[in-house]
């Protein structure tokens, strides 16, 4: 009997009453169809939570009937709109990252187009990404997060992390794919009692930003809140 509440869509983007062709999108266009795209996500995440339920909680009771504690309809659109937002997002995150690597693979094999040390050459002139790095090979580690606060003797205090710590890397999530943080929660989640490899930024009160390798072990049971015991904020 789920399977009548069950949402059936295509695959394929489908958010907005015409499909946009994202191919076609220069990289600030691709940014902020990105932005957009979460936003909503966010937006109907919370919707779902208010009524108690996820994309695949069950929307019938034990014995089959609709049950009347939600409103079914409400939640059943709303799902099928995530189902959209989705394949939307991972077909924008697709292009975003393909034209990522095409922008750097000029800038190595443009003459002149990358910067020099003597700061009289630059990249060209065309779409530019902004609070993004703009070394080759910095770009999927461009930071998209600030560590806010990290509690004394926790696992990210442990492992190095400082208030002010811009995040460029957090095991397999970078700026391109961490969906609000929330890939960075899933990553957590998934390794718990394991390594994870982290990558920030530092600026010192004096000298210049340096690039840390840390490792840091999500871990419960260590005298506070969470796995962490730090507070991110997106960039």
């Amino acid at each position: 009997m789920d399977d009548i509440h069950a949402p059936t869509v295509a695959s394929g983007p489908a958010s907005g009453g015409t499909p946009r062709d994202v191919s076609k999108l220069p990289m600030p266009d691709l940014m902020q169809e990105k932005e957009r795209i979460e936003e909503e996500m966010s937006a109907l995440s919370s919707v779902l939570q208010s009524h108690g339920v996820r994309m695949t909680s069950s929307l019938t009771t034990f014995d089959g009937f609709p049950r009347d504690d939600i409103d079914i309809a409400q939640v059943r659109t709303i799902r099928v709109r995530m189902i959209h937002l989705r394949n939307d997002h991972k077909d924008v995150m697709h292009h975003l990252e393909k034209g990522v690597h095409a922008h750097f693979a000029n800038l190595q094999t443009t003459p002149g187009a990358a910067p020099t040390t003597n700061g009289t050459s630059h990249p060209p002139a065309v779409h530019s990404l902004p609070n993004r790095s703009t070394t080759g090979g910095g770009a999927l580690e461009a930071p998209f997060a600030k560590v806010n606060s990290v509690v004394t003797g926790s696992p990210a205090d442990q492992a190095g992390l400082k208030a002010g710590d811009s995040i460029r890397s957090f095991g397999g999530v970078n700026w391109l794919n961490h969906e609000r943080l929330s890939k960075v929660a899933e990553t957590v989640q998934q390794n718990e009692g394991r390594m994870v490899l982290v990558k920030v930024s530092r600026k010192e009160d004096t000298g210049p930003v340096s690039e840390l390798h840390l490792q840091l072990t999500p871990r419960q049971n260590w005298g506070g809140r969470g796995l962490l015991g730090c507070h991110l904020v997106p960039l």
